[in-house]
C-alpha cells in the first residue's frame, strides 16, 4: 500500500574521482595517476622519477632507451636524485670513499605514502589536482654507504595538473656535523636540441667544466647548446628559469633553497661513449636543467634539518 506523503529522497552528493596510485606487482616502482590525466612513475631503486606525462599523454622526460631500470646502476634519464656527493669523490674529505653523485641515486627506498589535496567543491569539479608521494632513506637501510654520518632522507614528489615537484628533507640524526650536496638531476625532453635555449641565467655567472671547471662571467643571453655543454650557473633562488623551444616557453622552474643550476648536454661524442645512453641521436632530444646546492658544501649540524626543492611546470 502506498503511503500518501513519502519522505523526500536524501540527495546523494556524486563521488568525486580521486588520484589513483598503484605499486607493481614487483614492488619496484610506484605510479600515480590524477583524474586530470597526468601520470608519474617513479622507482623505488634511487626514488627515481623515470616518467612524467601531461595530460595529453606528451612525455616530459628523456629517459635513455638503453638506461638500466632492473637496479643494478644509476638510471640514464628522468630525475636521479644526487645526494651527499655532486661530481666524483672529493679527496681528504668524508664523501672521499662515495661513488660518483653519491648514494641516493643508487640505494633502495621505501615508499612511505600518499597523501592529496582535497576535493574542490565547485561544479563541474574533476576531483583532486594533485596527489604527494613521499620516500625515506636512512642511514639504517643502507648495509654499507662509506659515508659514517646518522642521517633520516625524505623525499617527496608531487604531480599536479600542469607541474612536478620534487623536494628532499634531509635531518642529521646524530651527534656530528656533516656536509653534503643536493641535486635533482632532471633530463628534460625536448623534440631538438638545436631549437632549444634556457633563459633566466643571462646575467649570472657559470663554472664550465668543459674548461676545466674554469670560471666564466655571465653571458649577457639565452643559452644555446650547439657543443658539449656542462656548466654550473649559481643565481639567487627566486630567480625563474625557463627552457623554450623555438621561441615559445616549454617548461619553467622555480626553484626553494637551491642556488645553483647545472645545465648539461653530452652532444655527440660524449653520447657515443656512454653504455646506457640511447637512442644515438638522443642528445638531441634532451636537456638537462638541474635545481641543486652543489658549488659549496652544504654543513647540517647535529640535530637539524635542511629542505630544499623544485617546481618543473609543463607549459
Amino acid at each position: 500500500m502506498d503511503r500518501a506523503k513519502k519522505p523526500a529522497a536524501i540527495p546523494v552528493s556524486p563521488i568525486q574521482p580521486t588520484p589513483q596510485v598503484s605499486i607493481s606487482d614487483d614492488n619496484s616502482r610506484v605510479t600515480a595517476n590524477i583524474p586530470t590525466g597526468q601520470h608519474v612513475d617513479i622507482l623505488l631503486y634511487g626514488a627515481t622519477v623515470v616518467s612524467w606525462k601531461s595530460a595529453n599523454g606528451k612525455e616530459n622526460l628523456f629517459l635513455s632507451s638503453k638506461a638500466h631500470l632492473d637496479g643494478s646502476k644509476p638510471v640514464r634519464g628522468g630525475i636521479p636524485l644526487v645526494f651527499p656527493l655532486f661530481g666524483p669523490p672529493t679527496p681528504n674529505h668524508p664523501t672521499d670513499k662515495l661513488p660518483q653523485h653519491g648514494f641516493a641515486r643508487t640505494s633502495r627506498w621505501e615508499y612511505l605514502g600518499k597523501s592529496s589535496s582535497e576535493s574542490s567543491t565547485l561544479p563541474n569539479s574533476k576531483g583532486d589536482a594533485s596527489v604527494k608521494l613521499d620516500f625515506g632513506l636512512s642511514n639504517s637501510m643502507l648495509s654499507d654507504s662509506k659515508w659514517d654520518y646518522d642521517f633520516n632522507l625524505t623525499y617527496s614528489v608531487t604531480l599536479s595538473q600542469d607541474s612536478l615537484e620534487t623536494s628532499l628533507v634531509v635531518r642529521n640524526t646524530g651527534t656530528s656535523n656533516y656536509d653534503f650536496h643536493v641535486l635533482f638531476h632532471s633530463y628534460l625532453a625536448v623534440d631538438d636540441i638545436n631549437d632549444t635555449t634556457v633563459s633566466g641565467l643571462e646575467k649570472a655567472a657559470f663554472k664550465d667544466k668543459m674548461q676545466g671547471g674554469k670560471e666564466v662571467g655571465p653571458a649577457g643571453k639565452p643559452i644555446s647548446i650547439e657543443s658539449e655543454t656542462d656548466r654550473i650557473y649559481t643565481t639567487a633562488p627566486e630567480q625563474t628559469i625557463k627552457v623554450l623551444e623555438k621561441g615559445k616557453d616549454r617548461y619553467e622552474l622555480t626553484r626553494d633553497m637551491l642556488s645553483d643550476v647545472v645545465v648539461w648536454n653530452p652532444w655527440i661524442e660524449k653520447a657515443k661513449g656512454m653504455a646506457d645512453f640511447g637512442p644515438e641521436n638522443g642528445y638531441k632530444k634532451m636537456l638537462c636543467v638541474e635545481a641543486g646546492s652543489v658549488s659549496a658544501w652544504n654543513t647540517l649540524e647535529a640535530g637539524d634539518t635542511w629542505e630544499g626543492g623544485q617546481r618543473i611546470k609543463a607549459l
